[in-house]
């Protein structure tokens, strides 16, 4: 490991408590972020910067914490702090705040604190794809959303399940039917017959499932033992991780938009490292902190990369037409009470391609592949409890 895996550890080894410690000390990161982040940094002096994570360390994050291992920040003038949360913090509401300089979240969940009055901007679309899905055991009879109404769905809550009700009223659906029971971020409930159909992510729960024993076979259950639906598959399916940054601060502050450029390149380079090297990126997330088993790990990285490689338009870039549908999709949504996620289209500053663009730009220059077209997934087996 180099030097700079010393700064990942600080915050990210030292997981929830450490976190709000971390962010407790900054100030808002923004004594170190917005005083600071004042963009380019000197030959010999790093300009501070504050990424806020939306959840724990693990795979999901993988470029960010190879950006850093790999010394790719450094190299970009930047000392970044890489603070995790453990749904204690949210993101774009650290963001807001001003705690921090640079924010990974969910495109609808920003979108409805963009409504709420937060002035916030995604400067980079990382997760191409959606990685949602609803989970039912094979012999359950749920084969699409149109089966859903009258179920007990499962989700995470906190914006995950705007997803599902988009999907619905794509197809026309009557939300209200549903009973919506509240998941931990684990598969017991559904494992133990509460929960007609599961949420899961392609990269962390689905695993669970698959790393867990039949008590009826003795063996891993087996991808045919479940029916998944992905909502990347359907009209629902929304944009997900993304990285935001403060919109005023874009517009008037020309340090902090240029420390948002080299702050892009970083992470960029990052995920090309992870993509390239999938299990020393899955090893560099397991030291930065995460608590998942090795096949765990490796299996969250390369299903990660799969909801990136290859970018058709160059990584990070906002695709015009998955924003609209996901836009559209907030509209559309009304949950299992009535309430509806947003009421009106986003500001046109809600996204912004300006500073991705000359990222891809300056590394493609470089050298760096930022397409990923000959990107190939690697094969991973899962063992039993993820290890």
């Amino acid at each position: 490991m180099r030097h700079s895996t010393r700064r990942v550890l600080a915050a990210g080894a030292a997981a929830l408590t450490a976190a709000l410690v971390l962010t407790a000390c900054s100030g808002g990161g923004s004594d170190s972020g917005s005083g600071d982040a004042s963009g380019g940094g000197s030959d010999d002096e790093l300009t501070p910067v504050t990424l806020q994570l939306q959840w724990l360390p693990q795979a999901q994050f993988a470029g960010y914490f190879a950006a850093a291992d790999q010394g790719f920040f450094e190299e970009e003038g930047l000392e970044v702090e890489i603070i995790p949360s453990g749904g204690d913090i949210v993101p774009q509401d650290a963001l807001a705040a001003g705690d921090v300089d640079f924010a990974i979240a969910w495109v609808p969940k920003v979108l409805g604190s963009i409504e709420a009055g937060a002035n916030l901007t995604n400067i980079a679309q990382i997760f191409q794809r959606s990685g949602t899905l609803q989970v039912s055991w094979a012999d359950a009879g749920i084969e699409s959303v149109a089966d859903f109404e009258g179920k007990r769905i499962g989700s995470w809550g906190f914006g995950n399940e705007w997803e599902i009700f988009a999907a619905m009223a794509a197809e026309g659906l009557d939300s209200t039917t549903v009973e919506i029971i509240t998941q931990d971020f684990n598969m017991n409930a559904f494992l133990q017959g509460d929960i007609d159909a599961a949420q899961a992510m392609t990269y962390n729960e689905y695993a669970q499932l698959l790393e867990t024993v039949d008590p009826d076979t003795g063996e891993l259950y087996q991808p045919e033992d479940f029916s998944v639906i992905s909502y990347q598959d359907t009209v629902g399916a929304m944009l997900q991780d993304a990285i935001w940054a403060d919109t005023e601060r874009l517009e008037s502050d020309e340090a902090y938009a240029e420390t948002a450029v080299a702050f892009l390149k970083a992470v960029i380079k990052g995920w090309a490292f992870a993509r390239d090297n999938p299990e020393e990126a899955a090893d560099i997330t397991l030291a930065s902190g995460s608590g998942w088993g090795p096949s765990h790990e490796l299996w969250m990285m390369n299903e990660t990369n799969k909801l990136i490689w290859p970018a058709a338009d160059g990584i990070g870039i906002i695709d015009e037409a998955a924003w609209t549908q996901t836009v559209e999709g907030a509209l559309a949504a009304v949950n299992e009470t009535g309430a509806r996620l947003i009421t009106e289209e986003p500001p046109a500053t809600a996204y912004d391609n300006q500073y991705i663009q000359q990222a891809l730009d300056e590394l493609e220059a470089d050298g760096v592949d930022v397409f990923g077209e000959s990107f190939e997934p690697i094969e991973v087996e899962l063992q039993e409890g993820g290890n």
